[in-house]
């Protein structure tokens, strides 16, 4: 067999295989043989480059990296769609659709499980992947089609025929299994470093990688759900569509059914609210939508939802676990926060394990003890909570828990401010507020000082060599690459960030001292109305409270703090370390932004805080939630109330690319 056809050979054989592993889960051959196939076919295309072609396997591993996104508009808009939370919304679904259709015309559904991923539109051309993009919002998107290609369940090439130029649109939710996100999680807590918050986020910043090779090494998936063809390919109903899709070789979420009517339609989805947690994906509800096409059609819709397609959500899912221990942690401001250790949990798409308390008031509500059956949910799908405690299957075995009198670490005096529920160490050189503010001052939103995770603050703090902020300027290679895990290239990385450091704008440095009730918008406020730290450490009460947003607690917080001598010295170390203690402030004039308030909501390419700063540098607000007053929502991918609301009340929703251009205004 000559090369060209051997190769021609190998990819089909490859492509058989993958549509074998990843939509029939079952395998013919072992990883070890398809390897085999998938270097041979490496191996004749490295010695015959001009057989190469953008459909062949080898092609998924990853090209060269971006500068950034460039923008695709949607062919079709990819509408949101209403939310249904009970099963009356869902019989009310179904009377609208009833009386918008001819009285002799009864509608069956089809109910597919919402994937809580990202959503992304696919097009193929002559069979062939040519571009893939975000929803954006909703009319124009990002193409990220180098980091889709190397999604190993999308097909670089469709079955079947296809004329060259004809063009098939799918969209669908690109997802992390449970399973992987929890394997990516423990390879982090391992290295120290930061754990993911859940599966949808981690893969809406790994389809926003710059670098597709580095997405190459996340493990995505894909399910396709929205099928656009030429309309002599295009079935007759819904369910019709996501058969064609899988006899194309696109990956269809195999739960989906098509139901004769509303009863059977709510009966489906009782019985998969408990099921559903069995998957190895999130999911958060069922989409509904009218099967026949010409329904769809006759239904239309408005400028934001499909009139024939609505999302159904379960209510917040909550289990029952064992209070194994309560422990109270210490923060960086010496905050002392109680946090139960479960017996581990599957919930909401992840292992529980601990949940907060939050403070001592909690703890006496709930009347939790050791040992107690208690309920667990998510607040926001996100954070482990306990509901409350199943007192009636106490036994008697259970512990009362005891707030600590004395610091858990250090063992120095707490004190409970009037009106304040917080109890706090008041030992200033406290062990484990040493670590939190080292956490705290490296981090993205204040210092920004890369690679110090918490596993190298501990081993810092452990032997001796930080005691400070200002003792972080004074390490060396030398000193790092005595640690454990830190090579040569790992210490040099670290001293490169410390460097980069010293030119942080002056707010960054005011957040980045953990100044009690001094958070980023603070900061901003105080740098910009004293241009200097030490204009900020000499201002009296008074002069303080004359800037925004600052009231006397804030003042009087701030005032303290500079006159400790602790905090005294360290601003000393900082300065000999030439560490940037002055505002930069813009050309005088009016900024592009000034007087405008903005939201931001969904996931965005950048992180959150970065763009809000270049918000408030154009002279621009952020503020938490929209209302009637709110200027502009800035909205990323799979946004939720905030955009439902805004698109109320009128608010103009932009994108980060009409951001940018404000940005750019003179």
């Amino acid at each position: 067999m000559d090369a060209k056809n051997e190769i021609k050979h190998l990819r089909s054989e490859i492509a058989r295989h993958d549509r074998l592993y990843y939509l029939q889960a079952s395998p013919e051959i072992s990883d070890f043989e398809y390897d085999a196939l998938f270097a041979k076919l490496k191996r004749l295309e490295a010695e015959h480059p001009e057989l190469v072609t953008p459909d062949s396997p080898t092609q998924k591993v990853g090209g060269a990296p971006v500068d950034g996104f460039a923008q695709v508009e949607h062919a079709v808009p990819m509408l949101s769609l209403d939310n249904s939370y009970s099963i009356e919304d869902v019989r009310e679904f179904d009377a609208r659709v009833r009386k918008s259709l001819p009285a002799q015309e009864s509608p069956s559904y089809v109910a597919e499980l919402k994937i809580d991923g990202v959503s992304v539109s696919l097009t193929y051309r002559g069979g062939v992947l040519w571009r893939a993009a975000t929803r954006g919002d909703g009319a124009v998107g990002d193409d990220i089609t180098e980091n889709v290609k190397t999604i190993k369940s999308v097909p670089l090439r469709l079955k079947g025929q296809f004329d060259p130029g004809e063009e098939i649109e799918v969209r669908g939710e690109v997802y992390i299994p449970r399973s992987d996100f929890e394997k990516m999680n423990e390879e982090r807590e391992a290295a120290g470093e930061q754990l993911l918050a859940n599966p949808r986020n981690a893969t809406a910043g790994s389809l926003k990688l710059l670098d597709p090779k580095m997405a190459a090494k996340r493990p995505l998936s894909v399910f396709i759900y929205w099928l656009r063809a030429a309309e002599n390919r295009m079935p007759d109903s819904h369910s019709g569509c996501l058969d064609m899709i899988r006899e194309m070789g696109l990956p269809v979420e195999p739960h989906a059914e098509a139901l004769r009517d509303v009863d059977a339609l709510v009966a489906h989805l009782e019985k998969w609210e408990s099921r559903r947690s069995e998957l190895d994906y999130e999911t958060d509800g069922m989409v509904i939508k009218v099967n026949s096409m010409a329904h769809q059609k006759a239904l239309g819709g408005t400028s934001r939802h499909p009139r024939f397609a609505i999302a159904f959500k379960y209510p917040p899912e909550q289990k029952e676990t064992v209070v194994v221990s309560i422990e109270v942690q210490v923060g960086r401001t010496g905050k002392l926060t109680p946090v139960a250790n479960l017996e581990p949990v599957r919930l909401s798409g992840t292992i529980v394990k601990r949940a907060t308390l939050h403070n001592r008031d909690e703890v006496e509500r709930l009347d939790i003890r050791e040992g107690d059956r208690a309920l667990v949910r998510k607040a926001g799908e996100i954070i482990p909570q306990i509901v409350a405690v199943v007192k009636e299957k106490r036994d008697g075995s259970e512990k009362p828990f005891a707030f600590p009198e004395q610091c858990p670490v250090c063992g120095s005096e707490t004190s409970r401010q009037e009106g304040e529920v917080d109890v706090r160490c008041v030992n200033p050189f406290c062990e484990a507020q040493l670590r939190e503010r080292l956490a705290h001052f490296c981090s993205r939103q204040a210092m920004d000082i890369e690679n110090a995770g918490p596993s190298l603050i501990n081993q810092l703090v452990d032997k001796g060599l930080v005691h400070d902020f200002g003792d972080l300027y004074a390490l060396t290679r030398e000193k790092l690459e005595s640690l454990d895990r830190m090579a040569e290239k790992s210490a040099a990385n670290v001293i490169e960030a410390i460097d980069r450091s010293r030119k942080a704008p002056l707010d960054r440095l005011i957040f980045g001292l953990g100044i009690p009730m001094v958070g980023t918008r603070t900061a901003k406020q105080l740098a910009d109305e004293f241009g200097s730290l030490d204009a900020i450490a000499s201002a009296d009460a008074e002069r303080l409270t004359q800037v925004t947003d600052v009231g006397p607690r804030v003042a009087a917080s701030v005032k303290e703090y500079f006159q400790r001598d602790a905090a005294k010295n360290v601003v000393e170390k900082l300065r000999a370390a030439g560490v940037n203690m002055t505002q930069e402030w813009r050309a005088d004039g009016p900024r592009p932004l000034d007087g405008l308030s903005f939201v931001i909501t969904g996931a965005l390419s950048r992180p959150r805080d970065e763009i809000k700063r270049d918000i408030e540098n154009a002279g621009g607000k952020v503020v938490s939630s929209v209302s009637k007053n709110t200027s502009f929502l800035v909205c990323g991918e799979d946004a939720g109330s905030k955009l439902e609301k805004a698109n109320k009340l009128g608010v103009p929703v932009i994108d980060e690319a009409a951001l940018a251009r404000m940005l750019s205004q003179s």
